[in-house]
């Protein structure tokens, strides 16, 4: 009973790392692109800058979600808490 348990509860905490990961990570793409238009919009010399630094904050913001794909598949597959 107690194992059953276990694995409902690491399969549910690895649906809801992976959903919130990637709810964050698309308000955060959605946050840094649009205010990179904007300061393209705003200084369009500054193009090649802010694009660069848009891809790296992006590439970052992305990489939370990797990180709890990772950690929902251990919790789902080797899971540390079970015996």
């Amino acid at each position: 009973m107690e194992h059953a348990i276990i694995v409902a509860a690491s399969v549910i905490a690895a649906a809801l790392a992976i959903g919130l990961a990637a709810f964050g990570a698309a308000m955060g793409d959605g946050q840094v692109t649009a205010k990179a238009v904007e300061g393209m919009a705003r200084q369009p010399e500054a193009k090649g800058t802010i694009l660069v630094n848009m891809f790296i904050s992006v590439g970052l913001i992305e990489s939370i979600p990797i990180i709890a794909a990772v950690i929902a598949l251990v919790l789902v597959f080797a899971n540390p808490f079970i015996k």
